[in-house]
């Protein structure tokens, strides 16, 4: 049985990657047209969210999503999110229909094919240089001030140790929301982890919940206050993972009891 196991994870997790490419083959041409301006990004968001659909469903996932409240199309967000799953990318485009460009680690514009588009839509930071750092800030004023949204995971991370509900946050997306006097929109996924972990021997298909919170104001707030918005916001999004936990443990329960 477990040899069996071995046979499906791997065939699965290269899927995974077959998934990924297949859409961005067909779309190619649209895609490179869209990002030779500023002005097109909209189109390649719209792409880049049918490309997560596909991944999705091909993967043999599907998501339940409960919204506190629904997005002003007219404003620009700071969405942040806990990371667990190399899913949580595609999920967050499903999910926001706003348009928004991540924040995310240098290391993965050297996939094949999606680092093409990756490195050309998404502002990259190298973690370990200050320079870098800085120059996420600009990058991020200069995508606000065309109307978008920034997407962020402030674990800075997947912990290695995958027993972590919630890693500690870092500054950086509240820094970047306070500056620019823009809500923050937390957003729980409670199960990628479980669906597609880092660890490759591992997953399956099945339900990806995730819940939208409602927006966490900074109006007003000045850098002194991002601890404590950092908090509040991590908060958020570990008591709802909590919640989860506590409603799975029951399911299992009164399965185990009948």
């Amino acid at each position: 049985m477990r040899a069996v196991k071995l046979i499906f994870w791997i065939v699965w997790r290269i899927w995974f990657y077959v998934l990924m490419t297949i859409p961005i083959v067909i779309m190619f041409p649209f895609l490179v047209l869209s990002i030779l301006s500023e002005k097109g990004y909209p189109y390649f968001f719209k792409m880049a969210r049918i490309w997560s659909k596909f991944i999705l469903f091909g993967m043999g996932f599907y998501y339940k999503v409960k919204r506190e409240q629904l997005l002003d199309n007219h404003k620009s967000y700071m969405i942040v999110a806990n990371h667990t799953s190399m899913a949580d990318i595609m999920l967050m485009l499903v999910i926001i229909k706003n348009p928004f460009v991540f924040v995310g680690k240098q290391e993965l514009a050297k996939i094949p094919l999606f680092g093409f588009f990756y490195k050309r839509t998404c502002i990259l930071v190298d973690r370990g240089n200050s320079k870098s750092r800085m120059e996420v800030f600009n990058e991020a004023q200069k995508r606000i001030k065309r109307g978008l949204s920034v997407c962020i995971f402030p674990e800075g991370g997947v912990p290695d140790d995958e027993s972590i509900l919630l890693d500690t946050f870092k500054d950086g997306a509240f820094r970047l929301a306070i500056e620019h006097q823009i809500p923050i929109v937390p957003i729980t996924f409670a199960d990628n982890k479980k669906r597609l972990s880092y660890t490759f021997f591992s997953g399956s298909p099945g339900l990806m919940r995730a819940k939208v919170h409602s927006e966490i104001s900074t109006t007003g707030l000045s850098p002194l206050d991002r601890k404590p918005l950092r908090e509040k916001v991590r908060e958020v999004i570990h008591t709802q993972l909590l919640q989860y936990e506590n409603k799975d443990a029951k399911k299992r329960f009164g399965f185990l009891t009948n």
